[in-house]
């Protein structure tokens, strides 16, 4: 889509210096004065299959740039005026929708709610609990995984806050079910308002209960990583783990060698973690 826009920047921009445009009912005079109540941000959602939508603006006049919640907790961002929406898991997703408009005027906002009935088979999200928004939510999870398991996990706001003492650790894991030979996307949001000195922060896929395992787990290899030794997490950041963290061999996709229970291990410690790492929206999905 935003190739698209751009080759019609490209071609207006050469139409206007030929004296070739002609207005569409999209366009307006230039003098005009532009004000808030003149700017629809309304738009219609039709389900085209299950699980995938249609999203159209009622209108385009006056539109600078959309901008676009789509319910799935990382808010708003920008995108197009006519898309199609895919929601993978079964839920409730109130889709919302402002603009800047002509003059530089900020709009109001748009809703409206969409209720997914079931996940998608393939697409679907195998962590449960992964927004941390209810005590069902983190329930789903254990805490563990480390050899010093001397670490503090917070739950507030939809995020789970890890904090250490001085060189300490820890962290939780959750068991899901895999498919021999299918390979999995791992993601989650992660960030720190305060960066880090000398902490890692990892993500491993396993099929050894960390229970059972003495000692920091790291069965197979690191599929995330925030490492300050190798540049990440220096300083605040926060974004996908898959954008934002350290160089890895798959950068978080785990393929199954056998078909049964594996377990999802997060942790992390480190010299001064400062204000912690916080994560949500933890994600595991099939990529094939």
């Amino acid at each position: 889509m935003k190739r698209i826009e751009i080759i019609y920047i490209g071609l207006f921009v050469l139409l206007t210096s030929l004296g070739m445009v002609s207005c569409t009912q999209d366009t307006y005079d230039d003098q005009e004065h532009v004000t808030e109540q003149m700017i629809d941000v309304r738009f219609s959602v039709d389900e085209i299959s299950a699980n995938r939508y249609q999203i159209t603006t009622n209108s385009n006049k006056y539109v600078i740039s959309n901008y676009w919640d789509l319910g799935d907790g990382t808010g708003f961002s920008t995108g197009g005026n006519s898309f199609e929406l895919f929601l993978p898991d079964a839920g409730e997703y109130e889709i919302k929708h402002k603009v800047i408009a002509a003059g530089g005027i900020f709009s109001n906002e748009a809703s409206s709610i969409v209720n997914v009935e079931t996940s998608d088979p393939i697409s679907g999200n195998l962590i449960r609990g992964g927004k941390f928004s209810s005590e069902d939510d983190i329930a789903e999870w254990t805490i563990g995984g480390t050899g010093a398991g001397n670490g503090t996990w917070n739950f507030n706001d939809g995020k789970a806050n890890l904090t250490t003492p001085s060189w300490g650790g820890d962290g939780i894991y959750q068991a899901i079910q895999v498919e021999e030979g299918r390979s999995y996307q791992i993601d989650m949001y992660i960030s720190s308002a305060t960066g880090c000195s000398d902490t890692w922060f990892e993500v491993y896929c396993g099929y050894s209960d960390p229970e059972t395992v003495s000692g920091d787990y790291n069965e197979g290899e690191k599929l995330l990583s925030i490492n300050t030794w190798d540049g990440s997490g220096t300083t605040p950041f926060a974004g996908k783990f898959t954008n934002v963290g350290s160089s890895t061999e798959t950068n978080g996709v785990f393929t199954a060698a056998a078909a049964g229970t594996v377990y999802l291990v997060i942790r992390g410690g480190g010299g001064d973690m400062k204000e912690g790492i916080s994560i949500d929206n933890v994600e595991i999905r099939s990529v094939q």
